[in-house]
């Protein structure tokens, strides 16, 4: 016997995840149920997310790794501590 569920959800969520169940020729109702069964079968829940970053941090790593390529705003190889604290008064 099936029964309904009714859950609050943001709208951009719901979309997304019907839009992603319809990408991969699912039903949503399908994917929630699988979700389901797990937690039952499992008794744990597991949320991951893929972290992304922002678009700032993407430009930064973009210049820092061209400098690192060119060598740029680099500091040189020290042998000392003391080398180290002379550059660094140079600066």
């Amino acid at each position: 016997m099936k029964t309904v569920i009714n859950i609050k959800a943001d709208k951009e969520v719901k979309e997304g995840a019907k839009k992603l169940a319809r990408e991969l020729g699912l039903p949503l109702s399908v994917v929630i149920n699988a979700q389901l069964k797990q937690f039952i079968r499992n008794r744990s829940l597991y949320l991951a997310e893929i972290p992304s970053m922002t678009p700032k941090l993407e430009k930064l790593l973009e210049r820092a790794e061209k400098d690192l390529k060119s060598w740029k705003n680099m500091s040189p190889i020290f042998n000392s501590a003391d080398d180290a604290i002379n550059y660094l008064g140079r600066l």
